[in-house]
């Protein structure tokens, strides 16, 4: 019989720069959202105006990234106070056919 090595951190996320999973992609979109931006104000108004939107964009986005990072990689709303009722609709079938 052969023996494999298995790489047991694969279930794991992926991290970067301290951003984990999807959050990276986050950061990313941030980061070049803030480029695009100083590109077209900087194209209509003024170099510093779109340089200075490039940095609000991409230090408040990292920043929101970050803070959203802390609630947890699966992050979801949780209610306290609801209470749910799940029906049970399936009919039970014996094994000579009959209900």
């Amino acid at each position: 019989m052969k023996e494999y090595k298995v790489y047991k951190g694969l279930q794991k996320p992926l991290v970067f720069k301290g951003f984990k999973g999807r959050y990276i992609y986050w950061g990313a979109g941030f980061l070049i959202s803030g480029f695009v931006l100083a590109g077209i104000i900087g194209a209509i108004f003024n170099l510093g105006i779109g340089v200075l939107t490039m940095i609000i964009v991409s230090v408040g986005g990292i920043f929101y990234t970050s803070q959203k990072q802390k609630g947890g990689l699966y992050d979801k709303t949780r209610s306290k106070n609801e209470i749910y009722i799940i029906s049970n609709n399936i009919k039970h079938i014996s094994n000579n056919g009959k209900k």
